[in-house]
């Protein structure tokens, strides 16, 4: 629930974004454009690698549950305020300021969520299943995905643009708030994991610099498997139906729908890559993973023209393939630390690679289908599906790991 809360607030802010930035800045008022600027293309993914140290450190030191009701509380926290906060005729810049702050909190929230309640989940997890129960975490962030992409199709139809530039914007961020709210009483009534209970105190208070240092190939190993993930997730998961509505000429409303044929294909092949890691391990289910993406990408991408159908059968191919790494990452990553440097070891090194790989990649996109081709992009993509296939056999092999 907390982890669909997280992916929930991601996908309303960016569904939503047309119809608040008109109510909180001002492009005239240049203190406003700027803070227009930090809060909706760089601050939340710059707080992350933050989030990811702050929470990483919390979860290894105070513990996983404590770290996890955190960053709820932060998340719910920050989508209040954006579905409270005055507007720039009201208030002024001041109304920008409200949005960045937001941004800051719900981006070191963000940042602290993933590696705290993977690690929660696979070390509750049973070991012999644990790459099965590691598909929750997709899982439920693509129904967060889905259930705020599907409100925004609502409320477009239901409320007026009028209704929803003056107050409908706000419908989905109270919605968050009460949504995270639930998900902190949900976490606050979880118990601890016995894996962390059992680790020492000396254990527990070693200084964590010296640890990182220690750990740092399995850091590097971290970004090398996520590099890959997160820019084709990104490609196919996320642009495709914006990119078929503004480059190709599909109907919006029809490339929406086939984006959600496509995520309930893809949530439909991750437990079915947990249980294949469970029982053949994980190193084949990710080599299968990059690979296949980074063969298929290509002829996908060739296949979509101009039909609905099109993008719904070039998304669902690409997703299931993609769907095999992110079904069992977060027990992959899990199964690299030792106990009391997990949160943190996973935290602090995906964060970094996601701000700077994901963050960039719709800038990026951009610039080289602009400077150098539309292939140029795909290229790219490709090669960090290699990078991440390459790191894959710099792993040991994890399956069925005993944590403790």
């Amino acid at each position: 629930m907390g982890n669909a809360v997280e992916w929930y607030d991601w996908a309303v802010y960016a569904t939503f974004a047309p119809f608040f930035a008109g109510q909180l800045f001002n492009n005239q008022d240049k203190a406003s454009a700027v803070l227009s600027t930090l809060a909706i293309f760089a601050v939340g993914f710059l707080a992350r690698p933050f989030g990811g140290f702050v929470f990483g450190w919390l979860g290894d030191r105070i513990g996983r549950k404590y770290s996890m009701t955190l960053a709820v509380a932060l998340s719910a926290l920050g989508s209040l305020i954006i579905g409270i906060a005055p507007t720039y005729a009201a208030v002024g810049a001041i109304a920008s300021l409200t949005l960045l702050i937001a941004r800051l909190i719900q981006g070191l929230a963000h940042g602290g969520e993933l590696p705290s309640s993977q690690t929660y989940l696979s070390e509750m997890a049973p070991r012999e299943k644990r790459g099965f129960w590691a598909t929750l975490i997709y899982f439920s962030g693509t129904v967060g995905i889905l259930f705020g992409t599907l409100l925004g199709a609502v409320l477009t139809v239901v409320l007026s643009d009028e209704a929803m530039l003056a107050w409908g914007w706000r419908i989905p961020f109270l919605i968050g708030a009460v949504m995270g709210l639930y998900a902190l009483v949900m976490r606050s009534r979880l118990k601890e994991t016995d894996v962390f209970e059992h680790e020492t105190t000396v254990e527990k208070r070693e200084p964590m610099w010296p640890q990182i240092v220690r750990h740092r190939k399995q850091a590097l190993q971290v970004i090398g498997l996520t590099v890959g993930l997160t820019v084709v997730y990104y490609t196919w998961g996320v642009l495709a139906p914006t990119y078929a509505a503004t480059s190709l000429g599909i109907d919006r409303g029809a490339a929406l729908w086939a984006g959600v044929v496509a995520n309930l294909v893809f949530l439909a092949v991750l437990p079915l890559w947990g249980k294949a890691s469970d029982r053949f391990g994980r190193k084949p289910v990710l080599w299968i993973s990059a690979l296949g993406a980074a063969v298929m990408h290509f002829p996908m991408t060739w296949l979509l023209k101009d039909s609905p159908w099109q993008l719904a059968v070039s998304m669902s191919v690409m997703l299931v393939f993609i769907a095999g790494s992110a079904a069992i990452v977060p027990a992959v990553y899990a199964e690299l630390f030792p106990t009391h440097i997990r949160t943190i070891g996973v935290g602090v090194p995906y964060s970094i690679c996601v701000a700077i790989f994901g963050g960039t990649a719709p800038y990026l996109n951009s610039w080289l289908t602009a400077s150098v081709g539309p292939n140029a992009f795909g290229l790219y993509t490709v090669v960090l599906l290699l990078i991440s296939f390459t790191f894959i056999f710099t792993i040991p092999e994890t399956k069925a790991k005993d944590l403790s």
